[in-house]
């Protein structure tokens, strides 16, 4: 359950921060008349996000007769869960320092086209983090069936990350959102390397991959399934005390180099090595000539006004771990 809380809270902190930004931009731009249809979108977005997520499970659990034919099905939402977890986690940590502008200047466009613009504007900035939430969501929850710990965890961690949202909009908490992506972003990285873990798995049950009784090891004895450590662990990253041998080479595949590219630092441009070499102009520190900002407290909350948590998001993606 733990690893469908981390989906719902990093996922829910995205969504939440991106309607913090148009809010705090509406507000502050005195247009307030147009906050209506930033919350018709962002209902819109969140309605559609559930009609997806059901849509996935009644197609799973109804439309496909076979059980050959679900093992395919939710292999194959498993890889494209992997694809997007991945995709977001490095997108948002290259994006991040800029999404706000970008988000302000699309939300300006919308305010000279009109409402629907408006409400579409925010429709879009929000739908991509619902359907993502969804397909991870069902990806991760596989095995759960007549469950209900999953959803309930979910919901958990999107109230926890909406919470945090209002509170840094409010000026009222202090994050480091640096270190907040750095850590969930490699904790998601596991969990996505437990997801193509399973997939690899479904795939060897559908007969797409062959395998399915070639261990590469048993440990059975020692990491004994039904305590609560081995639970844990299956159900945070899926990691089985019997996996096959392609499950094994996939999760290692996949986690070891993503890891270490998600959390490698960045390289420094020669333009910001020379700025920060040369001797310093005025009274303000060589750092902030560097292409990053300070790590510690730098890229805490700091800021007051109605978009301080939007702004600290810009300012403080994780750039390096």
């Amino acid at each position: 359950m733990f690893a469908t809380y981390l989906i719902g809270l990093r996922e829910g902190l995205e969504a939440t921060l991106v309607v913090s930004i148009l809010v705090a931009f509406l507000v502050k731009s005195q247009r307030r008349d147009r906050l209506p249809q930033v919350w018709a979108g962002v209902g819109l977005a969140v309605a559609l996000s559930v009609l997806f997520g059901w849509l996935i499970e009644y197609t799973s659990t109804s439309l496909l007769a076979r059980s050959e034919d679900r093992e395919l099905f939710e292999a194959i939402t498993s890889v494209a869960a992997v694809v997007f977890v991945t995709w977001m986690i490095f997108w948002m940590r290259k994006a991040a320092r800029t999404i706000a502008g970008e988000l302000r200047g699309k939300l300006t466009e919308a305010l000279a086209v009109g409402s629907l613009a408006v409400a579409g504007m925010a429709f879009l900035a929000v739908i991509r983090e619902g359907l993502e939430t969804a397909l991870i969501f069902y990806s991760a929850a596989q095995g759960a069936a007549g469950d209900s710990g999953p959803l309930l965890a979910l919901i958990g961690g999107i109230v926890t990350a909406v919470v945090l949202g209002v509170l840094l909009y409010a000026s009222a908490l202090k994050i480091n959102l640096s270190k907040f992506f750095t850590w969930t972003g490699a904790l998601l990285i596991l969990v996505a390397a437990g997801i193509l873990k399973y997939g690899v798995h479904d795939f060897q049950e559908a007969g797409v991959l062959p395998g399915l009784g070639d261990l590469a090891f048993d440990i059975t004895t020692t990491l004994d399934p039904s305590t609560w450590y081995a639970a844990l662990l299956a159900g945070m990253f899926n990691v089985t005390p019997a996996p096959t041998v392609l499950e094994t080479i996939a999760w290692i595949g996949y986690a070891v180099p993503v890891l270490v590219l998600f959390l490698r630092p960045s390289r420094r441009t020669p333009a910001s090595t020379a700025a920060t070499a040369a001797p310093a102009a005025s009274s303000e520190p060589a750092a902030a000539a560097t292409s990053e900002p300070t790590t510690p407290a730098s890229t805490t909350v700091t800021e007051r006004g109605a978009d301080t948590g939007a702004e600290a998001e810009a300012a403080s993606a994780p750039q390096r771990a």
